[in-house]
């Protein structure tokens, strides 16, 4: 017989908070942590959430932020809510903060992947966290609407600060230990926490962070980021017949009309980036991060195989173009896509895209990102993900994302190795698990991990005969030196 959930009662710095407890966690859905970003907050940078009195219920997911193409799923404006599982002990527990994925445009919060009563049985208080997408956490709405919106292409960042701020300040309710603040995600996700390791403001409010498919490249400057805001707001003049200032009091949906024509015409992949806006992020978060900015700070970061199957499909018959790039323009990127023939003669035509279009987008940022932390002063853990799915339209290949379910522990019971796999997902959720509690990731059957330096780039394989490579792909590597 299941459990019954029963109703508890935490009380915060911000008032009392009514969740539930089950299975010896404590379970508290759409809790927020920065007002509502819509009226005369639309666009604005988020405002810390006002004390409240009584009992707050938090027994339901928060709508999931705007975003196109989810028919029957809420979504609003108001999206600013986490949702936290805590040990029902007294700690201090260590804090995981989980950002979701989905392109700067998508994803939920959410998600039953992303369930953190696992986490926290094991000890870890678990917190996923929703934030702005789109045009409304990354578009730059200066140019359209004057420089009382300057950064606002940064919103997203700063929904993300405001809910580290917030676990400062409120987490000893919950038995967390304030000390001890793992960022993560994957995707998206993780490249938002790598930008934030290049962020100084940002620096004290977390600890470690672990980077699965990530990278810090997806920033633009002021100009291009401006270039984009005129873009958009030539799109939406073109649909809606009405000035930029108008955009302040539309209906949602309709930036999201406008958003969704404007993204598919604009000749580079992702526009709605964040900014280095000489404020919030002052350099590109690679420099930064290089001189320094994440020094003493762990990082747990890899990426898959074969990411770019999932987007170019798994046999693709065209040569990468503008469109399947997700740092750097085609004319850049060419001449490095025609020498993977002569480091990989053995591979396919297929098989060729593959690699080149993983190593321009995730791969290659990863590297970069590691190199700079361990550079800066940091400590870094690399990895790779070889272990492939076994049925279905991406047989054969270590796909995007396919290592969430894996680290959430979630492995799929329908495959022809599934029970490889299940066995893979416990040993990656341990060792991911041993790094969130301030340890070496660990778990058995994994190998000792050494610790990544930028000469010997120790790497360990995720498959199904974990082992650790030094030097992984190097002459796929040097392809790369003062490219990206």
């Amino acid at each position: 017989m299941a459990d019954t959930p029963s109703p508890i009662v935490v009380k915060t710095p911000l008032g009392a908070l009514r969740g539930e407890q089950l299975s010896g966690v404590l379970q508290f859905r759409g809790v927020p942590f920065a007002e509502p970003p819509v009226g005369p907050l639309r666009f604005r940078a988020p405002q810390p959430v006002k004390p409240w009195t009584g009992e707050r219920d938090a027994t339901h997911f928060a709508a999931a932020a705007m975003q196109n193409g989810e028919p029957g799923i809420d979504h609003s404006e108001d999206c600013l809510y986490l949702n936290l599982w805590a040990p029902s002990g007294n700690g201090p527990f260590p804090v995981y903060l989980w950002v979701h994925g989905g392109g700067f445009t998508g994803g939920h919060a959410f998600e039953s992947m992303y369930d953190g009563m696992a986490l926290t049985q094991a000890g870890v208080i678990c917190i996923s966290v929703a934030y702005r997408l789109g045009v409304f956490g990354f578009l730059d709405m200066e140019p359209l609407l004057g420089s009382e919106y300057a950064g606002s292409a940064n919103n997203a960042l700063r929904d993300l600060i405001a809910a580290l701020e917030w676990i400062q300040h409120n987490i000893a309710a919950f038995g967390g230990d304030p000390g001890r603040v793992t960022i993560g995600g994957e995707s998206a996700g993780a490249k938002l926490a790598d930008i934030l390791m290049g962020v100084p403001s940002a620096q004290g409010l977390f600890h470690q962070v672990i980077s699965e498919s990530g990278g810090a490249e997806r920033v633009w400057s002021k100009a291009q980021s401006q270039t984009v805001a005129h873009g958009f707001g030539e799109e939406w003049h073109s649909q809606m017949g009405s000035a930029p200032a108008e955009i302040l009091n539309a209906p949602g949906d309709a930036l999201l009309k406008a958003q969704k024509t404007f993204i598919g015409a604009w000749p580079q992949h992702f526009p709605l980036r964040c900014q280095v806006d000489g404020s919030l992020i002052q350099l590109r978060p690679i420099e930064k991060i290089t001189a320094g900015s994440s020094k003493g700070k762990r990082l747990l970061i890899g990426t898959n195989r074969d990411e770019s199957a999932l987007f170019i499909g798994p046999h693709p018959q065209k040569d990468p173009i503008a469109a399947d790039l997700g740092n750097m323009l085609s004319e850049k990127f060419s001449p490095v896509y025609k020498a993977y023939r002569g480091i990989y003669p053995q591979m396919s035509d297929e098989q060729l895209r593959i690699r080149a279009v993983t190593a321009e987008e995730y791969w290659i940022p990863s590297i970069r990102v590691a190199d700079a932390h361990v550079k800066g002063g940091g400590t870094a853990w690399m990895y790779r993900l070889d272990f492939s799915e076994t049925s279905g339209y991406l047989r054969g290949y270590a796909f995007h994302s396919l290592d969430v379910r894996l680290v959430w522990n979630r492995p799929s019971l329908l495959t022809e190795n599934a029970v490889a796999e299940a066995d893979l997902a416990k040993e990656m959720h341990q060792a991911w698990l041993a790094f969130v509690r301030g340890e070496t990731p660990a778990a058995p059957n994994v190998p000792a991990w050494t610790q990544y330096d930028s000469t010997s780039r120790p790497t360990m394989i995720f498959d199904t005969q974990n082992h650790v490579e030094t030097k992984p792909q190097e002459a796929e590597l040097r392809l790369w030196d003062g490219v990206l």
